[in-house]
């Protein structure tokens, strides 16, 4: 085979492998397995902390405390924590009206992100777990109990929520459900089947706090790495089907673009900082699992520039390969012009 046609085939493989063969390859592991069961109610509930940073989100604040504050849980058992990432558009004033009903205020003087908002958080945070959430998103009221109850086997150290991708915020749960979302949810069922997921749901998961680092590179995404952190502490992590999250869809293709480059930039610099995690020697089936779902779909996207200077070169001297080279170009030109009419 030449060379520039291997270099074609790589994004394809990949994609066919970490889309196709690693499901088909969980689903056939999991059928040994009993089905996963949520447990019971605890029979009393430990101490939360909802954690929810916010930057210029005074338009988001109220509607999403008041959904936490309706949430279906013991509220002498929950701490309800605002950091506002150095806002600038009155969001503070927005939460602090929120004071006597028992939200707290952790203001931030210079803007750090996401990251740097959580470990500031965590410094103060009070509960036995701490659930991580976002300003534009909205829970389900029993979402808080869904997650914790998984906390009563002692071998879990992180439960991620279920996104449910929705045009508005405001439609039903069962609504609206983009493919892929879905589609990820699944693999994350088939991954708890099997013992482990290795990355949760930015918009909801929750922790163990002592499992929560409070000097955590700011560059770096938490979310995934507390799946890694777990399980370099002996814990596991779970995918919860019944704790709902609504998570608005981007409003153009443009946004949507960004977003996922941002994820997978993160994505990228988080699995180097916890490189160790990918030997399979060492750390089994996590490492097949991180592997398989994280690092060979992000490679699907890495080896595209490649494949397509091989394809390219490939089609001055063949006219299919110049056929497929103006069907990607004409793919990407409809893209484009996606995006500019965004």
């Amino acid at each position: 085979m030449h060379p520039l046609v291997a270099l074609v085939g790589v994004p394809p493989l990949l994609a066919g492998y970490a889309y196709l063969v690693y499901p088909a390859i969980l689903r056939a592991w999991g059928r040994r397995r009993p089905p996963v069961e949520a447990p019971p109610d605890p029979p009393e509930w430990p101490s939360i902390s909802f954690v929810v940073p916010m930057y210029n989100e005074a338009r988001a604040a109220a509607s999403l405390l008041e959904s936490l504050l309706a949430m279906d849980y013991p509220a002498d058992r929950r701490q309800v924590l605002v950091v506002s990432d150095a806002s600038s558009d009155g969001t503070d004033d927005v939460v602090r009206r929120y004071a006597d009903r028992g939200v707290e205020l952790l203001r931030l003087a210079t803007r750090g992100g996401k990251s740097a908002a959580e470990n500031a958080a965590g410094r103060v945070v009070r509960g036995e777990i701490v659930i991580h959430t976002d300003a534009t998103v909205r829970l389900r009221p029993d979402a808080a109990k869904a997650l914790v109850r998984w906390f009563q086997d002692p071998t879990i150290g992180v439960a991620s929520g279920r996104d449910i991708s929705v045009a508005n915020i405001a439609e039903a749960a069962t609504e609206g459900e983009a493919g892929y979302v879905g589609y990820e949810m699944w693999v994350r069922q088939l991954e708890t089947r099997l013992g482990t997921i290795v990355g949760a749901s930015g918009c909801l998961y929750a922790v163990r706090r002592e499992l929560l680092l409070t000097s955590f590179p700011e560059e770096l995404s938490r979310d995934f790495a507390s799946c890694m952190i777990a399980h370099e502490h002996g814990f596991r992590a779970v995918s919860v089907e019944d704790a709902i999250c609504r998570v608005p869809r981007s409003t153009s293709l443009a946004a949507e673009y960004r977003r996922k480059v941002r994820t997978m930039a993160r994505g990228l610099r988080t699995l180097w900082y916890k490189r160790a995690l990918l030997d399979p020697f060492r750390h089994g089936r996590f490492a097949f699992f991180l592997l398989s779902h994280k690092l060979a779909r992000w490679l699907v996207f890495l080896s595209l520039p490649v494949a397509a200077l091989a394809l390219s070169l490939l089609a001055l001297r063949s006219t299919a390969a110049l056929a497929l080279l103006a069907l990607g170009a004409g793919g990407l030109l409809v893209a484009g012009v996606g995006v500019l009419l965004e």
